[in-house]
């Protein structure tokens, strides 16, 4: 199959679903150009601010295009690239950008609250404690897993690689680090200048171009130990300082190098034209490259997540995002559009890396070494020298984590300050503490630092069941919202369906294994040997995972089950009414 009639066929069916299906969802909703918007009522130059359309989109969509949309489809592609590029097709339109538009929607519409607050207002305060604990242990997860990605791009004194590695991955921590700096001072610069249209294009472009060259001339070398203290001391002010001030001018930066990496990856494919040299289609049950047996149903539908739903991306649309709309009518571009746009990046990755696989067999590497690898092969044909395209595809692949990781790690300290809060009681004793905001942000930051030195890895296996899961409780919960405003939930009955079937599945697969790897065990090891044998069940990985994926899984049902109740006993009276407890 040619790479370049698969990406122009998902392009045309990405455009179309954002000007047909998605103003079809906001018909149905009701969008309200007049209303006066959270951001606007309740502005406190902190969480709430008012920002111009492309700034939020910017926000979002750096926000949710992580390491997702990259390495699921390459990981996905060992089931053959038809059945990655049907769900990123069909899920991307239906599923996630239906599930991302609902989320922004019911929090604008609900004084920009998170899906927490919006699930104790309409189902109840239990309900809203186990979903703030399932999003608080998977921010954690997230905090842990992406900080040590970055923290590896960044190493620059990694022994027995080549020097064009090392200097490329510096060169990146350098952009990084000088991104956070003129994201401040941009920061600065738009709240008093107010730039708008082709100004505002122009200005973000240039000094994008600007930090480029500067980060690739003055590369900083540090280990990846002194990188990890770094980047959480950086996730510490971005979880704290206004979003005006740094977030949301770092990912309005950050978005033109995401774009830019798109394009120059769509356009290197159209130059090459390349085929796609992988099976069609590998078969139900598939071996991975360790050897184990995978089923398409549920593997297929949990590997590729951020470019076809994902639950992580309701969090930053009800987290961040909804709090800095300034009117009704931009929700639909900056959720249905961001999504449709991760969309297409999950189709290049897809096709790039089926253009160098070679008799159907993926090279070797992670999914962001072949992609980052080929891209960077693809900017040489126009002209740009390899150290620089590979200094940029780097930056780019960090990027991709670290924009995601601030996001989190403020939705992480919101969540857990959620948590303990209750409306209109005055908190005292742990409660008051843990609402502070910069102790909220110390434990939570601190305890993904902890699993960030390892921990993490014995649980990383789950985090697609959780992401999920994480989506389906989301689309319940937003369809209650619906119900409950007289509005149509009808799009959300069968993604939430099948989400739930396939969460619970994985999670019950996953249960069942680690159970028969329990007993049938002939050593049981507390510490990860060095060289893992056949026959062994390690407490701190296998056994950590045991329990995490029953919690995972009481959680869940503990939450669908309140949730579902809910939508299916809900009057379609007034809010007040339907607040259970």
């Amino acid at each position: 199959m040619n790479g370049v009639v698969l990406l122009v066929f998902a392009i045309i069916c990405f455009v179309a679903a954002y000007f047909i299906y998605s103003r079809w969802l906001e018909k149905k909703w009701g969008i309200n150009p007049k209303a006066v918007t959270p951001a606007v009522a309740m502005e406190d130059g902190d969480d709430y601010v008012p920002e111009p359309a492309f700034v939020v989109f910017s926000h979002q969509f750096s926000s949710i295009t992580g390491a997702g949309p990259v390495t699921g489809p390459i990981i996905a592609a060992m089931f053959g690239w038809l059945p990655a590029f049907l769900w990123i097709l069909f899920g991307g339109i239906f599923f996630g950008a239906v599930h991302d538009f609902g989320a922004l929607y019911a929090s604008v519409k609900n004084e920009g609250k998170s899906i927490g607050l919006i699930i104790e207002k309409y189902i109840g305060k239990l309900g809203k404690k186990l979903f703030l604990l399932f999003c608080w242990l998977f921010a954690l997860l997230v905090i842990a897993a992406f900080g040590d990605i970055v923290a590896t791009t960044f190493n620059g004194l990694t022994p027995d690689v080549p020097a064009a590695v090392n200097t490329a991955n510096a060169s990146a921590a350098s952009i990084s680090m000088l991104f956070i700096v003129s994201a401040v001072l941009v920061g600065f610069f738009m709240k008093k200048v107010h730039l708008k249209g082709i100004a505002m294009h122009v200005f973000g472009i240039a000094v994008l171009l600007v930090t480029l060259a500067v980060g690739i001339m003055f590369p900083i070398f540090a280990d990846k130990q002194t990188w990890l203290l770094i980047v959480f001391a950086y996730l510490f002010l971005a979880s704290v300082m206004p979003i005006w001030l740094l977030m949301a001018p770092r990912d309005f930066l950050s978005t033109y190098m995401l774009l830019g990496m798109i394009i120059a990856a769509v356009l290197g494919l159209l130059v090459e034209a390349p085929m796609v040299e992988l099976n069609a289609f590998n078969g139900f049950a598939v071996q991975d490259a360790t050897g184990n047996v995978k089923y398409l149903f549920p593997i297929l539908f949990i590997t590729v997540a951020c470019g076809a739903v994902s639950g992580f991306h309701s969090l930053v649309s009800s987290g961040t995002s909804s709090k800095q709309v300034t009117n009704e009518k931009h929700m639909r571009p900056i959720s249905y559009g961001a999504m449709m746009c991760e969309c297409v990046l999950a189709v290049v990755a897809l096709v790039v890396a089926g253009a160098v696989a070679k008799n159907g067999q993926l090279p070797a590497g992670t999914p962001f070494q072949i992609f980052s690898g080929s891209v960077a092969g693809f900017l040489t044909k126009f002209g740009l020298p390899l150290n620089i395209a590979q200094a940029f595809m780097t930056m780019c692949v960090s990027a991709l984590a670290l924009t995601s990781l601030d996001s989190v790690a403020r939705i992480g300290r919101m969540s857990l300050q959620e948590f303990f809060y209750e409306e209109g009681v005055e908190q005292k004793g742990l409660a008051k503490l843990l609402t502070n905001k910069y102790v909220a942000t110390i434990v939570t930051l601190g305890v993904g630092f902890v699993l960030a030195l390892g921990g993490y890895n014995s649980v990383w296996p789950l985090f697609g069941s959780a992401n999920q899961l994480l989506a389906a409780m989301v689309m319940i919960a937003v369809a209650v919202y619906m119900k409950t405003s007289k509005k149509s939930g009808v799009m959300f009955y069968i993604p939430m369906g099948i989400m739930l079937a396939v969460t619970f599945t994985a999670l019950g697969m996953s249960i069942y294994g680690l159970v028969t790897k329990l007993i049938n065990a002939t050593q049981y090891l507390v510490t990860i040997p060095a060289v893992p044998a056949a026959g062994q069940f390690v407490v701190l990985s296998d056994g950590l995972q045991l329990v995490f994926a029953f919690l995972l899984l009481g959680l869940g049902l503990m939450v669908a089950t309140k949730c579902l109740r809910s939508l299916f006993n809900v009057e379609t009276e007034s809010s007040e009414e339907v607040i259970a407890e």
